[in-house]
């Protein structure tokens, strides 16, 4: 059996990786007034964040079913399935739409994978199937391989703006004043594919070391890792933190990832986080 990968923009994953791994991905939309752009197509993360300083924050749109039925569609004369792995189904549709034209497509067997996170902790899921499927292995022995790497991963970030996460619903005005009076970094994480609190912190300084810790909790348990820095334009800062991370953390693998413009407009400029799995 012939196995292909798809995943969608919000993974992060770039394109010559992408390319390299023959993973096919399907792009989320933002859009400004009456201009939509595709992520990773129309629009890069650092033209985004260019943007949005002199725009409207704009509003993300997840793919039509019509574009994963086409996609699917010509997978099908190549693959006998797909394996679709998707931004969490808990804060966008697409999971769902590949679900949906999952059932409409003939002549090829569509797996739908949930990731339940975002950005490239999404993306190691793709990348792990797309090597497995390189090597040769099913669809059916793939999937839990996945479910496997999904019980050790971990992913923490943190807000540097408290405006976008409010104005985009996820949190009350009053917090979001009272939070910038007192420089509160909340980090957040997924708790049933969806975004939650996970702690109040005060700094940025202390929520990056909170998460340093939360790293070092699992990676004293012996074993090797893999490990994503993600930023929102703070390259510089990343690699600094990957510097660090790499002196103290020996047996864990670390990469640089970013928010991308969906993700980044509801968490906003200057946000980090890191998430890591066990290899």
């Amino acid at each position: 059996m012939k196995t292909a990968v798809v995943t969608d923009s919000t993974a992060y994953i770039p394109k010559e990786l992408r390319e390299k791994l023959n993973i096919h991905m399907i792009p989320l939309s933002v859009i400004f007034g009456n201009e939509s752009l595709r992520e990773e197509i129309d629009v890069t993360a650092g033209e985004f964040y260019k943007k949005v300083k002199d725009s409207e924050l704009p509003t993300t749109s997840q793919p039509p079913i019509g574009q994963f039925v086409e996609l699917f569609e010509t997978l099908a004369k190549e693959y006998d399935a797909v394996i679709s792995v998707h931004l969490s189904s808990g804060i966008s549709g697409t999971f769902q739409g590949a679900v949906s034209a999952g059932s409409m497509v003939e002549g090829i067997q569509v797996y739908p994978f949930d990731s339940e996170t975002a950005c490239m902790i999404q993306g190691f899921y793709a990348l792990e199937a797309a090597e497995l499927a390189g090597q040769g292995l099913s669809a059916d022995e793939i999937i839990p391989r996945l479910n496997e790497m999904k019980e050790s991963m971990r992913a923490y970030f943190m807000v540097d703006d408290l405006s976008h996460l409010q104005r985009g619903g996820r949190l009350s005005n009053a917090q979001a004043f009272i939070g910038s009076l007192l420089q509160v970094k909340p980090l957040l994480h997924f708790v049933d594919k969806k975004i939650e609190p996970y702690e109040k912190v005060r700094t940025k300084k202390r929520a990056l070391n909170r998460v340093s810790d939360l790293l070092g909790e699992d990676a004293a348990n012996g074993g090797n890792y893999r490990a994503s820095i993600i930023h929102a334009n703070r390259e510089e800062e990343a690699n600094e933190w990957k510097a660090e991370l790499e002196a103290k953390y020996p047996n864990v693998e670390f990469s640089i990832g970013y928010f991308g413009p969906v993700i980044g407009t509801h968490l906003g400029e200057g946000a980090l986080g890191m998430g890591w799995y066990k290899k």
